[in-house]
């Protein structure tokens, strides 16, 4: 051990020694408030999945847990069993690589997040946002069946169809989240209800895949977003060169800023999600999602089933998930893949979502359009908060940023979306220069 106990109960350790306890090791150890925890079992138990909590092994995850649970006194009981040590006194409470002020204005800053009530919700403004979509459900299934299945109805039906899978699929993100109930037993049942029944996909699965992101965003082989370097597309800067450098090419990189609008957009959901959430689910036995998500499919084909034919129920259906495919990937995109994409660097909570994440400048359709998703940066630093107060800590976030010289871009939406273009051309021509050159 790196120093002497002090209580014959709580051994002593080092950062060294916690470090040692990382990824690929026998053992993985991870520190929260100073407290040393061994997580080797039971990360096969952790709600949130083993690649979650497996990603902190042999680091300081007391941010990652203060900012994912909205009952933290009640899973500090869970973690007792766990509890193998303590740092030594000698010892600061984040690793020496952190900058230790900015770690301690963060912290200061959810104190003060949490004093202001920024961290309750507003159930009108939930309720307000369910019933809308209930609205433009009812409105897209009168519409075919009142206006006829002319091509005119049919368009417009598809297009308020893919209305409400969008904006669903950004009311499930806020019941994910844990940001609309204080307790998550109502947030998850809901969180089933609408990923399920409205929209026809594995709670499970979002849960499995977006926590990653959120808890490690932008690092390679930790946040699954960025699991399409390198087979389909090179990604950030050191990424893209060392690709280059090894004379590896799974596709014609420098041409990633076209193949991008067939590949992304377009084909994300119709073409993959739609088939693998099903693998997902029976392959995990995942019955309970399985049902929510059967009961969406049932429920349009009886919706419009008997108002077309089955050629045009077809086209209807895929034509709704090749636009909601579209909105979908050039708003979650936006935020992230022009930004710092690396492995994993172990930065301190502010300065890993800062650098990873960006904002779009606030609008009423903004906000609407993006799920409130336009205030990216918040959202990362505080994933709990609900959507309508990310605009209250917004200027708080910003000074803190400024205090400590990092950057908080906040970009048009139109800037924003052409620079995942820009920046896909950017890493593709490193690649590129490296595979030729280097």
């Amino acid at each position: 051990m790196g120093c002497a106990e002090m209580l014959p109960s709580l051994r002593q350790f080092t950062w060294r020694e916690i470090q040692y306890h990382g990824s690929g090791r026998e053992q993985s150890w991870l520190v929260i408030d100073r407290r040393v925890y061994d997580i080797t079992r039971f990360r096969w138990r952790h709600p949130g999945g083993s690649r979650l909590i497996a990603h902190y092994a042999g680091q300081d995850a007391t941010d990652a847990f203060t900012a994912f649970h909205i009952d933290r006194q009640f899973v500090r009981r869970h973690l007792k069993p766990l509890l193998i040590g303590e740092l030594c006194p000698q010892e600061p409470s984040q690793e020496p690589s952190k900058d230790a002020a900015v770690v301690q204005d963060f912290r200061q800053l959810l104190d003060v997040v949490e004093n202001l009530g920024l961290l309750r919700p507003r159930p009108l403004f939930f309720a307000g946002t369910l019933l809308h979509i209930l609205l433009l459900d009812l409105a897209a299934w009168l519409t075919l069946h009142l206006g006829g299945t002319q091509w005119g109805p049919f368009l417009i039906t598809a297009v308020l169809l893919a209305t409400v899978q969008a904006q669903a699929g950004w009311l499930q993100h806020d019941f994910g989240h844990l940001s609309v109930f204080g307790t998550s037993r109502w947030n998850h049942w809901l969180h089933r209800f609408v990923i399920g029944h409205l929209k026809g996909a594995p709670a499970s699965w979002w849960n499995h895949l977006h926590f990653q992101h959120h808890a490690k965003p932008n690092c390679h082989r930790k946040d699954p977003d960025v699991n399409m370097h390198p087979l389909l597309f090179t990604l950030g800067t050191r990424l893209s060169i060392e690709l280059g450098t090894q004379k590896k090419k799974y596709m014609p990189y420098q041409h990633q800023h076209k193949y991008f609008f067939l590949l992304g957009p377009p084909a994300l959901i119709p073409l993959y999600f739609q088939w693998y959430i099903f693998y997902f689910t029976i392959m995990r036995h995942q019955w309970q999602d399985l049902a929510w998500m059967m009961s969406f499919y049932v429920r349009f084909t009886l919706c419009y089933l008997p108002l077309l034919s089955l050629p045009s129920f077809i086209m209807l259906f895929f034509l709704v998930r090749f636009l909601e495919s579209n909105w979908f990937v050039w708003v979650t995109q936006m935020n992230h893949i022009p930004m710092h994409i690396d492995r994993d660097q172990n930065k301190d909570w502010l300065t890993m979502q800062v650098e990873a994440t960006c904002n779009v400048e606030q609008s009423l359709f903004n906000d609407w359009f993006t799920g409130h998703l336009n205030f990216q940066i918040e959202h990362h630093l505080f994933p709990t908060m609900p959507r309508h107060n990310y605009h209250a800590v917004s200027p708080l976030v910003r000074s803190l940023c400024q205090k400590h010289g990092l950057q908080y871009q906040c970009k048009s939406l139109h800037t924003a979306f052409a620079d995942i273009v820009r920046s896909l051309k950017s890493s593709g021509e490193l690649w590129l220069d490296a595979y030729l050159h280097k």
